[in-house]
């Protein structure tokens, strides 16, 4: 398992950073299309689809992006569609975690179908614009959600239930505790502060998510990380009690050792839409 792990980053990344620091964004759009294109293929068998009607999903995503694309939607200013979409990912993450694993069949199976068929959707056109925006940008926003995660699992590891009696969300995501999700806000934290010295220091080019937060206030900065952070521990939560409802333990096989792409991409959904709503309000 750990070869495959392995093996399976190696290969990612050997896609995924020629395109991102391609000169163009082009590449990384493309790149980007493909596994949203994956992702809405696992949505499809998620929600009890066959490989067809899961196939034709991943198709219609793709050509959904992709017409986004030619219309020019990505240089055009998409403010009140991170505003639209960031109150969709409060309110109903909310509401969904609130219901629980038994409260998702519930939902007509049509309306779960388009929800996360837009969300891919909105992920997509977040990720390529703040490509365009500039490298520094963008990738302040994935080290985010990557240092999060791991600054919550380790802290989860050595604090877990120590300061509090339950869990996070046990009939979720049993491994996950409070105390994590503190470590992680923590730590995402401590990454906003130093990149926005690093931005001041090296005098970037193009300003990161904390450096632009920091120039209208450092209360700014520091809710805006903490509440990036908290969502996406409930993009993960919302993927996990999706894959309990199915009976999945991955939302696919497509990266060995790795799941699928929703399991990798699950806490970007919510935190992408929300950092640009936060960084061009």
């Amino acid at each position: 398992m750990l070869k495959q792990r392995i093996i399976t980053a190696v290969v990612l990344l050997a896609i995924l950073l020629p395109a991102l620091f391609y000169p163009s964004h082009v590449p990384f759009a493309c790149v980007m299309l493909a596994l949203i294109a994956a992702a809405g293929w696992e949505w499809g068998r998620l929600n009890g689809y066959g490989q067809r009607v899961s196939l034709f999903l991943g198709a219609e995503i793709a050509v959904l992006c992709a017409l986004s694309w030619w219309l020019g939607l990505l240089e055009s200013s998409l403010l009140p569609v991170w505003i639209l979409a960031s109150a969709g990912w409060v309110l109903g993450g909310a509401a969904l975690l609130r219901a629980a694993v038994p409260g998702w069949p519930r939902i007509p199976r049509g309306l779960r179908l388009v929800g996360g068929l837009l969300a891919l959707w909105v992920a997509w056109l977040a990720a390529v614009q703040a490509r365009m925006v500039g490298i520094n940008f963008l990738l302040s926003v994935l080290v985010l959600v990557w240092v999060a995660d791991v600054f919550a699992y380790f802290t989860g590891r050595a604090f877990g239930l120590k300061f509090t009696r339950n869990k996070l969300a046990p009939t979720i995501s049993p491994g996950k505790s409070w105390e994590g999700v503190w470590g992680g806000m923590a730590g995402v934290l401590v990454l906003a502060l130093a990149w926005a010295w690093s931005d001041s220091a090296l005098q970037a080019s193009v300003s990161s998510l904390y450096t632009r937060l920091a120039e209208r206030g450092w209360w700014l900065l520091v809710i805006g990380v903490i509440f990036l952070a908290a969502m996406s521990v409930v993009g993960d939560l919302v993927e996990s009690l999706i894959k309990r409802s199915a009976g999945a333990k991955d939302s696919s096989a497509l990266l060995p050792g790795h799941g699928g792409v929703l399991d990798r991409v699950d806490a970007l959904l919510p935190t992408l839409p929300i950092a640009m709503m936060l960084a061009f309000l």
